[in-house]
């Protein structure tokens, strides 16, 4: 560890920024006729070939009588009004502006007929009944379906979306310094999109139409008493920001399955247990009408670039639990012999993360029903043998959609609400549980330290680990990395070995779930993947074998042989084949459940819920194809108005990397006498705060190519501008895009000291963390304007050097210097900031948080090195 440095011998220099001249490649597929392209960091991800923009519809409202109808109407959707609130409402505008309104609006029959019309030009659900034969009788069941292939249609008529359509597959690569890596990141820049490509017919400029398809139940009432079991599909060859959005072009309700209650005396039946499945697959059948033929055939179609494609429909990713991706592959589920919907892993075996198993075919699925209906005892057997049901597979209709290739990993159920947040952790909890009542105090005064855990934007926070329970996943995934930080000094390796070694498991637990979160793969981060695969899987054998063999502990999980300690063993395979995890996140499908559930609260009598619950989405639909119109328009109109003026105005949203850092939450002026006067005394950081000022003017301006003709001295009353909020916008590691942290140096924001950290440029070839003090701005004589920081760096030496837990546990530790030693710092030397969490047992020192975001992984497996 470095030793303490002040401002007296190392300055701080600003970083430099050295691009390759061609630091990316894009391939393409060898039917689009394209030729490979080489690009500049700056070009990439911009489009090579200029599109004339849509034009404008000037009356992009319509079939509402009025922009004032159609506004009304969607914020009577989105605040869910009824009848009666929407009947008062306009009768209360329609006197305050009569003679002035555009609104036209007079009663909420009126409302429902305007979005009626708007939501004519789309596909609507059409109800179907569906009859299945069960025990010599023939049961009906209602499912909902808007085809997909309708929906598709709807997408590529819209000339707003029509530009951004991806058709071909691509291999991208990025220059390492020494030759060009490929990387993965959406779906067309991975392998299976290539293989389907070359699979198509050669003579036409043919192209696969992609699809992502979810369903999950949901509960609808406050009670759960009321369900639903929506479908939802995204399109692929939109860019994710587009897809996963919740504008036009993101997820749509394509489907309302029926809900099959399981009746106690045909429990764990195998005839009704087959009667759910055949009823989820018919019903899919509704919703893939023309795909089929499509898939075969092709689909001629003329694309915003005036080029026809024949397009080919594919089921390219199934978005899904673990118990969604059973009904989806048509495997028996959790105890069957094979549990594992991608491959033949046995059951007894799951937890083997060293061994590779054959992947699971369709065609092995139809060969194995082949035999079935040639003969059930041996079909009976065979199918038993792979742990499938007798069933046909919907998705076997559609071609190019192996329902095995299309499952993915499902992050957020599998790895933040199963194996992590409820196996890991519970884990944990029980080893706490089971101290001695002295350790169990001493135990409980360490993790109570999580209510003290530093705060981070968008991380959850919690007032214990102990006596808590979540179903979100979202809270599980930040649960788990604060309960692994705040357990390091509670369990000890000696005093409590089971504790230790499972902190063996956490640690390499956290380190695969940040690999499978970036955003954008290179090969060898999947193979750091696949090597930490590995050590996860040894981690847990050595917990198990001790907790079996040596210890004495009660209620500790022995059998680690379930389908979510093995599913993320096709991680690296899946983002080869489909691109990386948030490709097939389940979470902005999740997210769509909320509407339907408020749909079902405020805009339905209870009665005939589905068609009810999916007429309003329907208009919601509608609304959001209709706004993407008034926006286009409205900004069209602004930037005429505005001219070129528009384009030189301070963006908020769009700060250029030159201008990396900007202050907020300004306060008085005060002069550095005040300063010193008044926090001097209570805080040695500031005790020579003009000295430490004037020196850094003097002695460090002109190593910035600031020419300073004298001395400058400040005198007592010189006034600074203190500011107590700052954005830093950096170039994030993981996909060379722009990200944003903010931090503040506040003490009291929402009633707590707030501090942050922060990495900065210290000199040309050294990084190091820092604690914000206090942020400013001045103005310095002759000179010109400049904003600084006071800040506690962490450039201290650990005595004694490494420690075996930070060696054990792959901590990073770093430690503050004194108070006294504080420095200034120009705020242009700031990289991003960071979450460092304190370590209550060695005084100054601090834990750097590796895993808050991606980008901070990787600078730390770089800052390891």
């Amino acid at each position: 560890m470095a030793s303490n440095t002040g401002p007296e011998n190392v300055q701080p220099q600003p970083a430099v920024h050295i691009a390759q001249p061609h630091e990316f490649k894009t391939e393409f597929h060898p039917r689009s006729g394209r030729e490979p392209l080489l690009q500049a960091f700056e070009e990439f991800g911009v489009a090579s070939e200029t599109l004339k923009e849509p034009p404008a519809d000037e009356a992009p409202w319509h079939p509402f009588r009025s922009w004032g109808d159609f506004e009304f109407s969607e914020i009577a959707l989105e605040a869910a009004l009824n009848q009666g609130q929407v009947d008062k409402l306009l009768s209360l505008i329609v006197r305050i502006a009569q003679g002035n309104t555009h609104i036209t609006l007079k009663n909420e029959a009126d409302l429902r007929m305007a979005l009626d019309n708007a939501a004519a030009e789309l596909m609507p659900f059409t109800k179907h009944d569906i009859m299945v034969p069960y025990k010599k009788e023939q049961r009906v069941f209602e499912v909902y379906a808007r085809p997909i292939w309708d929906w598709a249609l709807d997408l590529l008529d819209n000339p707003l979306l029509a530009p951004h359509f991806i058709w071909d597959a691509q291999r991208v690569y990025k220059h390492n310094g020494t030759n060009f890596e490929r990387f993965f990141s959406e779906p067309w820049t991975a392998d299976r999109w290539w293989d389907i490509q070359s699979r198509l017919p050669a003579d036409l400029n043919a192209a696969p139409l992609c699809f992502i398809l979810y369903a999950d139940k949901t509960k609808l009432s406050t009670h759960g008493t009321v369900k639903g079991y929506p479908v939802m599909v995204r399109c692929v060859n939109l860019p994710v920001h587009i897809r996963n959005g919740e504008g036009i072009g993101g997820g749509r309700v394509v489907g309302w399955l029926p809900i099959i209650e399981e009746e106690a005396s045909k429990h764990g039946k195998p005839g009704f247990i087959n009667l759910k499945r055949v009823v989820w697959h018919e019903s899919f059948v509704k919703i893939f009408l023309n795909l089929e033929q499509y898939s075969r055939t092709g689909y001629s179609y003329t694309c915003y670039d005036k080029i026809m494609h024949w397009l080919f429909p594919v089921i390219l990713i199934l978005s899904a639990d673990y118990e969604e991706q059973c009904m989806m592959s048509l495997i028996c589920g959790v105890q069957c012999k094979r549990p594992c919907p991608m491959c033949l892993v046995p059951l007894n075996e799951l937890s083997d993360l060293s061994k590779t198993f054959t992947i699971r075919t369709a065609k092995d699925a139809q060969d194995a029903l082949v035999v079935y209906r040639r003969s059930k005892t041996q079909g009976k057997e065979l199918l038993k043998s792979l742990g499938l049901h007798a069933v046909e597979n919907v998705l076997w209709l559609v071609k190019h959609s192996d329902p095995h290739n299309a499952l993915s990993l499902d992050r957020l159920h599998t790895v933040h609400g199963g194996l992590g947040g409820k196996h890991l952790l519970e884990e944990l909890k029980t080893i706490i549980s089971n101290l001695g009542r002295e350790e169990m105090e001493s135990v409980e005064k360490h993790i109570s330290r999580v209510a003290e855990f530093p705060r981070w934007r968008d991380l959850n926070h919690f007032a214990t680990v102990i006596h808590i329970t979540f179903t979100d996943g979202n809270k599980k995934c930040d649960l788990v990395l604060q309960s692994f930080y705040v357990a390091l000094n509670a369990l000890d390796r000696r005093s409590c070995p089971e504790g230790y070694r499972l902190l063996h498991v956490i640690c390499s637990y956290l380190e695969l779930d940040s690999l499978l979160g970036l955003d954008v793969h290179m090969e060898r981060t999947i193979a750091m993947i696949e090597d930490e695969l590995l050590v996860f899987g040894a981690a847990l054998k050595d917990y198990v074998d001790y907790i079996t063999d040596t210890s004495s502990m009660e209620g500790l999980k022995k059998d680690w042989n379930f389908p979510k300690a093995h599913l993320w063993k096709h991680a690296p395979r899946d983002i080869q084949m489909k691109g990386v995890a948030r490709n097939y996140s389940m979470r902005p499908n999740e997210k769509l459940h909320s509407p339907l559930k408020t749909a079902y609260l405020l805009r339905s009598n209870g009665k005939d819920v589905a068609a009810q619950v999916l007429r309003v989405d329907h208009h919601k639909f509608a609304t959001l194809l209709l706004q993407g119109r008034l926006d286009t328009l409205d900004e069209r109109r602004c930037l005429e108005t505005l001219g070129d003026s528009a384009l030189d105005e301070d963006n908020d949203h769009a700060i250029s990397f030159d201008g990396h850092v900007k202050l907020g939450s300004p306060q008085r002026p005060v002069s550095i006498q005040e300063i010193e006067n008044i926090q001097g005394p209570k805080d040695r950081a500031f005790q020579g705060f003009r000295k430490k000022l004037g020196d850094f003017v003097n002695i460090s301006l002109p190593t910035y190519r600031y020419e300073l003709t004298r001395w400058i001295v400040l005198p007592v009353d010189f006034q600074i501008h203190e500011h107590r909020y700052l954005r830093v916008n950096y170039e994030n590691s993981v996909d060379w895009k722009q990200s944003t942290d903010h931090l503040r140096s506040n003490p009291s924001f929402h009633g707590h000291l707030r501090f942050d950290c922060a990495l900065i440029q210290l000199t040309a070839d050294r990084m190091v963390f820092v604690r914000l003090i206090l942020m400013f701005k001045c103005e310095l004589p002759d000179i010109g304007a400049f904003q600084f920081a006071l800040v506690q760096p962490y450039t201290a030496g650990v005595i004694g050097g490494s420690r075996r837990i930070d060696r054990d546990l792959r901590l990073t530790r770093v430690k503050a210097v004194p108070r006294a030693d504080s420095i200034i710092i120009p705020l242009k030397s700031f990289i991003r900031g960071t979450l460092l969490c304190p370590d209550p047992t060695h005084q100054g020192e601090y834990l750097v948080i590796n895993h808050v975001d991606s980008d901070m992984f990787l600078r730390m497996k770089l800052w390891a090195h």
